[in-house]
């Protein structure tokens, strides 16, 4: 039995957090689907500026489309979209088997929107719609401007997976924003049952203090930080708040582990895929991760729902002077630039192909 599917019996769904034209046409995505346990998919837009520099796959789609988009970013979103409604279908039969708990696939808005709620709302329903996918979520930042987006797109009814989270603090700011959108289809008389998911992401805390702290505690505030919001979770899965819209028939927004691929050359390529061991969460891998752990991935402990040691570990850095509140929050500033200079790359990629094209043609 693969190690990944151990993962998958024990209650984790496992996304691939990659997508490209050679995944579909080579049936590489479909092997991680029959082979791996992959359940779901991720995309933003530095695997897409990957996909679309560094090969001719999508040159066809960039000719075709280059004269009749409105812009570079329509043009994207048309490439973007024909992979995802792919995989999507790729993904229906787990869809349909988990009544649309799995077999999702993510699909992220333009950054540049980060921090406009009401252009955020309206590109949301546009994407969704023009997916035209039941299995298609839309990622929306969870950062103060993003919250109130999660909430309206959560009570229009549009599936979000909530990206750009780094601490327990910003997840249950997250998750109560879908649940006062779920609340607000309750009261509206309108089917609660809306998913969502919350992604933390792990690793980026680890190589924020590399080399800064003492050695024993060398890749441990990332694993820390996913116990202690984890503990937050079951414990708001438990509320009796959440309790009352389960039953009104609503979904609980599941815990997503994102950012699991290990940056530390010197540290395990399995090192968070081990630690975060928990059912009813999500955990997205780059290919690299994944076929890694399926190889010889150990399985370790399940997340403790009290959190484990991990008060202790914090302690710890917080005597080497690592402030984890200010860090989180320049963490998420700091993934929302990262994603704003992909996404500037990304739209110039597209936009020197499509020159290049229109000249060949001249």
């Amino acid at each position: 039995m693969k190690r990944t599917k151990t993962l998958h019996d024990l209650g984790q769904s496992l996304w691939l957090d990659n997508i490209n034209r050679q995944l579909l046409n080579s049936g590489t995505l479909q092997h991680y689907i029959e082979e791996l346990s992959v359940t779901g998919l991720t995309s933003n837009p530095t695997i897409f500026d990957h996909a679309i520099k560094n090969s001719t796959d999508y040159d066809g789609d960039i000719s075709q489309h280059a004269s009749s988009a409105k812009s570079v970013e329509d043009i994207f979103f048309g490439l973007a979209l024909a992979d995802l409604t792919r995989a999507a279908e790729l993904f229906e039969p787990i869809f349909s088997r988990t009544d649309g708990v799995d077999g999702w696939v993510s699909l992220e808005l333009s950054p540049l929107l980060a921090h406009d709620t009401n252009r955020t709302l309206a590109a949301v329903r546009n994407l969704h719609q023009r997916g035209g996918k039941a299995n298609l979520v839309i990622k929306i930042p969870g950062n103060a401007e993003g919250l109130p987006a999660i909430e309206a797109a959560i009570f229009a009814g549009v599936p979000v997976n909530v990206t750009l989270l780094f601490s327990a603090e910003q997840y249950v700011a997250a998750a109560e924003a879908y649940l006062r959108g779920v609340e607000r289809r309750i009261e509206a008389g309108l089917n609660p049952a809306v998913t969502s998911v919350a992604s933390l992401f792990v690793s980026r805390w680890d190589v924020a203090v590399s080399g800064k702290i003492p050695g024993e505690l060398t890749n441990r505030l990332g694993i820390a930080i996913a116990q202690r919001t984890y503990r937050a979770y079951v414990a708001l899965l438990a509320s009796a708040r959440f309790q009352r819209a389960l039953n009104f028939g609503a979904r609980a927004q599941r815990l997503l582990w994102a950012s699991t691929g290990t940056k530390d050359p010197t540290a395990s390529d399995t090192l968070y895929a081990k630690a975060l061991v928990a059912p009813f969460t999500v955990n997205t891998m780059p290919d690299g991760t994944l076929k890694a752990f399926a190889d010889h991935g150990e399985v370790g402990a399940m997340l403790a729902p009290d959190a484990g040691d991990s008060e202790r570990v914090l302690a710890s850095f917080a005597k080497a002077e690592v402030n984890v509140d200010a860090l989180a929050a320049r963490l998420q500033d700091e993934g929302a630039s990262s994603f704003v200079k992909s996404w500037n790359e990304l739209m110039a990629s597209i936009e020197t192909k499509s020159a290049a094209i229109k000249k060949a043609r001249s």
